[in-house]
């Protein structure tokens, strides 16, 4: 694959770019940051233009203060194009088909000025779909950012029927092979684009998510006050998105599974998402397990940091479809990071390399709280310090937005990989 990590497009006039992505800032979860710091990357360049939907997640609710049927609004330098679609409660199976298919249908019926570039962001598969086909329709290059495999997160969650997953499967591997230049997040997630689309491996481009958080500005034991949080617990903290693909029962059961053991560990999830509901019920009674509601960019970190022990768990099975985005804010706060997930996924790949935490089998309640105690006292501060270490070395912010403008700028001029 081909790894972008420091090189600076040449100077050239400015083109215009049109990028499409369901998810954008204001969301602070999942992809969102990501897509917004490449839109304004490329706005130094080149006039930007993000057809987007209105921020809806990880609540699944349109955002107060949001909504409408169009909005084009100016963040800094990039044209946004907020569209209404179709936002379920539940977003399960055939309600996130639906809930995708519209917003594909409205970015590709948008009213826009002919570009010199398409970007697509997936997921959402259907608006990477239409927005290849948007590009043919113009004439004109189009590029594909993939942050998750949505056709193995389809296959590892069992969100739809065998027959229906197949051609899932079959689009999203058209849709890469169209376009004339595939970008993702991870070298393992490279080597799975490749198998699912036949690209040789070497001619997809691989720009690695960045850290996107500030530093904390409280101070942990100040912030621990705050919360409740006393000195002489172990505070296990779960933040983000609670989807399907978390499989966070395994972190509830934990929770309960602590209330017989000496340590006074306390698990804490804080987010929302399409999970929250049925996660509150699975914890009635488990005195051990608390939720918190999403708090804002300005003590996101501060919360981080005055954890003991910080959790990625992932659903048994997820190996190659996703490398999740909370170990770039994870990695910043200097706080050790256990990690349920499979040994071969990109997430244990990133833990194992920073040192900054322990891979623990998934779907095993008493192996999480097991690498809890692992990392509590000076073993696992030492741990966690190597975190920012390993957020600066690998998970630069200037890096990759540089390794964006250069294959953007690669794209216009033209330059295709040997297997388009």
């Amino acid at each position: 694959m081909k790894l972008r990590n420091d090189r600076s497009p040449a100077p050239r006039a400015r083109q215009r770019i049109l990028l499409v992505g369901l998810n954008y800032a204001p969301e602070t979860t999942g992809i969102a940051p990501y897509t917004a710091g490449i839109a304004r990357a490329l706005a130094e360049d080149h006039d930007v233009q993000v057809l987007t939907a209105h921020p809806h997640y990880p609540q699944w609710r349109v955002h107060d203060g949001y909504g409408g049927w169009r909005a084009d609004v100016r963040d800094a330098d990039v044209h946004v194009s907020r569209l209404r679609h179709y936002v379920p409660a539940e977003p399960a199976g055939t309600s996130r088909i639906v809930s995708e298919l519209s917003f594909a249908a409205r970015a590709y019926a948008a009213r826009v000025q002919r570009p010199d570039l398409v970007i697509a962001v997936t997921p959402a598969l259907l608006s990477a779909s239409a927005a290849v086909r948007m590009a043919k329709r113009w004439g004109v290059p189009c590029g594909i950012q993939v942050q998750d495999i949505y056709s193995l997160a389809v296959e590892s969650i069992g969100g739809l029927g065998g027959r229906l997953a197949t051609r899932v499967r079959q689009l999203e591997a058209w849709t890469l092979r169209q376009a004339d230049g595939v970008a993702t997040i991870h070298d393992r997630m490279a080597v799975a684009v490749s198998a699912l689309s036949g690209i040789p491996v070497d001619d997809v481009t691989v720009v690695r998510n960045w850290t996107h958080v500030s530093a904390p500005t409280v101070a942990r034991e100040e912030m621990r006050r705050r919360l409740g949080w006393r000195p002489d617990q172990t505070v296990l903290l779960h933040a983000g998105n609670m989807g399907a693909k978390q499989g966070l029962e395994n972190v509830v059961a934990a929770g309960r599974a602590a209330s017989s053991r000496p340590e006074d560990v306390r698990v804490i999830l804080m987010g929302d998402g399409s999970e929250r509901q049925r996660l509150g019920e699975l914890a009635s009674g488990a005195e051990r397990v608390e939720f918190m509601a999403p708090v804002g960019n300005d003590d996101f970190t501060n919360v981080l940091a005055a954890a003991d022990v910080l959790c990625l768990n992932e659903r048994p099975g997820l190996k190659e479809m996703c490398a999740p985005s909370k170990l770039t804010s994870y990695f910043a706060t200097g706080v050790p990071v256990v990690a349920a997930t499979e040994a071969e996924s990109a997430a244990a790949h990133d833990v194992r390399a920073s040192g900054a935490g322990l891979v623990v089998t998934p779907g095993d309640p008493q192996a999480l709280l097991d690498g809890v105690s692992a990392l509590v006292g000076d073993a696992g501060r030492e741990r966690g310090s190597r975190g920012p270490v390993f957020a600066a070395e690998t998970l630069s912010q200037s890096a990759a937005v540089a390794a964006y403008r250069s294959w953007a700028a690669d794209l216009v001029a033209g330059k295709r990989s040997p297997s388009t």
